[in-house]
């Protein structure tokens, strides 16, 4: 079932129709809120305004009409107080002179840098007298200006009656000024001394209505009246007007709702199939668009976002054209920026959002460019580098050269202490103090001097310890040689004695047979030694050849049958196959699995079992030897691959202590190798050889 979904979901038909309903939904919801924006002039407040009166049309008007009123009755009084400047204040007049001494000073000729203000002041009084003269006349006809252009604006509102007094002047434009007459109208404010009735009372409920409390108290507080009413001239058109809107603007709002509602989900879905296939692979494929490189990507779909602007502008503020081309060209640039937004996602489900980008190209060209120079160069290369490359740096950011220069010391601080860590560290290492470390990060030049030094002391360190392990070898070798060779030559020393002075015929010959034992064990240690010596030095000729490591092992075991028995081991041999064939010397090979045979009768425990496993790896072979030693192994790996070492520290056995030496240096000569393992009394000999 998911499989059959995801063949439809996921096929290009679907996500070309998604894609055609992403971009619809989009040019739907922006082409319906422009266009009633357009309609409303912005003012989308009708839908969620329940009546006229609390609209915020209807408040502003009457902020409008009351702070004309109030200007009118407060500040002109009448045309007569005005022309005897009654609205003209010293200030004013003050101002105006400082305009016009600022223009003395900036564009007259009069004007003398060399005298002082007030002599300049004096001076500019007599040359725009006429100016000055005329300031007085000028303010008042700006004011008889503004007071005509007040009484004209309340004319224009038709079906507007109005009265405000203060006690001495009147505006009004009804005959019948009685209280009463205003409250028989639809709609009507009244403020009269403390006095305050609206109607209808919801224009109390808006809350703009502090707007028109906030110009009319001041007439409540000076003992003052006003009266303001609406008649029907007044209010049907713009009641009914206010209801077109209101249905326009919730149809509009409803309209964008559900088209953001259907961008929202196919704009989704997309994001979560773009750049997969039907296909199980969980891969994202990238299309024709994707080899857009990403920023160029972003500063095309903000070039878009510019044109379409403009074209908005154009088709809509400018020329007044029809909305349908309008919708055309939102809908076709919509298409081409959701192409470029899509391949900005499928580029971050792949992880390339920074990489493709060609910026990130250039610059990662460029450091790989200047780095192979850096690396393959010598010093002086990069120092020349280094200097030529800095001040360019520091010229390109010179908006931020603080920071770039600040950044350059800190480099150089640290470059700094990176070389006093070295100076220290070689010269502890002079002193002897092969254990400092000289921690330096990174992988510069010092970086690399420092990895050089500290390689320096950890090979005199292992030099060291090389040579004290050489010297402590040199001394056990000594002491066990001595050991081992004077026990047999001081028992046929001795045993030669008695044999002078012994008349007894039996004795004598028991004597002879136990010189005869220790002569054998003599020049068995004595041929140990020499073939120990000539293995660890090379010197022993290799003759390789094609070797079947099964049968040799197979007849090796059969010609030590006796011992075998005489041992009282149980042997198990286990091989993957027939015939296992190695590159080695026969009679080397043999020797070293006679060694560690021979190191198995001696040491291993009686009645256990021993395992002899050949395992093929396919490029080389491994053979293994297991037992369980009769003596506790309480001695390391290392120690007894360690020449005259014997498993039994009390070295009761007759064995030299040479013979894991020596099949180690008989394998190595072989090219191949062999360890050992412990793990409690078992122990594991394993000899790898090429095949």
């Amino acid at each position: 079932m998911d499989i059959k979904w995801k063949k439809y979901s996921h096929s290009l038909i679907t996500k070309v129709i998604v894609f055609l309903i992403t971009v619809a939904c989009f040019t739907g919801a922006v082409t319906t809120f422009i266009n009633t924006a357009i309609s409303l002039q912005g003012n989308f407040g009708p839908a969620l305004e329940d009546n006229y009166y609390i609209s915020k049309n209807f408040s502003g008007e009457n902020n409008q009409i009351a702070e004309t009123l109030i200007t009118l009755v407060g500040e002109y009084k009448s045309e007569e107080h005005i022309l005897n400047g009654g609205t003209i204040e010293e200030d004013e007049i003050e101002r105006e002179e400082d305009t016009l001494f600022s223009h003395f000073q900036n564009f007259s000729k009069s004007y003398n840098p060399n005298l002082s203000t007030k002599e300049n002041y004096q001076l500019f009084r007599e040359v725009y007298s006429d100016k000055i003269s005329k300031i007085r006349g000028n303010l008042i006809e700006e004011d008889l200006k503004q007071y005509n252009l007040a009484l004209r604006k309340l004319e224009g509102y038709r079906g507007l009656i109005y009265y405000i007094s203060d006690g001495n002047n009147v505006f009004t434009n009804s005959s019948n000024t009685d209280k009463n007459y205003f409250k028989s109208q639809p709609s009507y404010i009244i403020f009269d001394k403390s006095e305050e009735t609206i109607y209808p009372a919801e224009i109390k409920e808006s809350n703009r209505y502090f707007w028109v409390g906030s110009n009319i108290n001041p007439i409540g507080q000076q003992n003052n009246a006003m009266y303001i009413a609406f008649t029907p001239e007044f209010l049907d058109p713009r009641v009914e007007e206010w209801g077109n809107n209101k249905v326009l603007v919730t149809n509009s709002l409803y309209k964008i709702i559900g088209f953001s509602s259907g961008l929202a989900v196919s704009f989704i879905y997309l994001l979560w199939v773009i750049g997969r296939k039907p296909s199980e692979d969980e891969e994202i494929h990238l299309g024709f668009v994707d080899r857009i490189h990403n920023d160029l990507n972003v500063v095309m779909c903000f070039i878009l976002i510019a044109l379409w602007f403009g074209a908005a502008n154009l088709l809509l503020f400018e020329n007044n054209t029809h909305g349908y081309i309008f919708d055309a060209v939102t809908f076709l640039i919509a298409t081409l920026g959701l192409i470029m937004v899509l391949s900005l996602v499928r580029h971050i489900k792949r992880g390339t959002i920074i990489k493709h980008t060609l910026i990130y190209i250039v610059l990662k060209k460029l450091s790989v460019f200047i780095k192979e120079i850096y690396d393959s160069g010598s010093v002086g290369v990069k120092i020349v580098l280094i200097v030529i490359g800095y001040p360019v740096l520091v010229a390109l950011t010179f908006f931020m050269f603080p920071v770039t220069i600040g950044v350059g010391v800190w480099i150089a601080l640290k470059k700094v202490k990176e070389f006093n860590a070295i100076k220290e560290g070689v010269d502890k290492a002079k002193k002897g103090d092969y254990h400092h470390k000289i921690d330096v990060a990174g992988n510069g030049e010092f970086a690399g001097l420092a990895f050089a030094v500290n390689s320096i002391t950890d090979g005199l360190k292992k030099a060291v310890a090389n040579e004290l392990k050489s010297e402590r070898l040199k001394t056990e070798l000594i002491t066990n040689v001595s050991h081992d060779i004077r026990t047999p030559l001081t028992s046929i020393i001795t045993y030669v004695d008695l044999l002078k002075n012994e008349t007894d015929p039996e004795k004598s010959q028991e004597y002879i047979k136990i010189i005869e034992q220790k002569s054998d064990r003599l020049k068995i240690l004595t041929d140990d030694l020499f073939e120990a010596s000539k293995a660890s030095s090379g010197n022993i000729p290799v003759n390789y050849e094609n070797i079947d490591i099964v049968s040799l092992i197979n007849q090796g075991m059969g010609e030590l049958d006796d011992k075998i028995r005489e041992s009282e081991l149980e042997f198990k041999f286990n091989y993957t196959s027939d015939k296992v064939n190695i590159n080695a010397d026969g009679k080397l090979l043999w020797r070293a699995i006679e060694n560690l045979l021979s190191n198995i009768f001696k040491y291993a425990l009686k009645g256990s079992r021993v395992y002899i496993d050949i395992e093929d790896s396919g490029t080389e072979v491994m053979l293994i030897f297991k037992n369980i030693s009769a003596y506790q192994l309480n001695i390391s790996t290392d120690e007894l691959m360690e020449r005259f070492k014997r498993g039994d520290e009390s070295r009761g056995s007759q064995g030299s202590g040479l013979g894991l030496s020596i099949t180690k240096s008989l394998i190595n000569i072989q090219r191949g190798s062999f360890n050992i393992q412990i793990d409690g009394d078992l122990f594991k000999a394993i000899i790898q050889m090429p095949k």
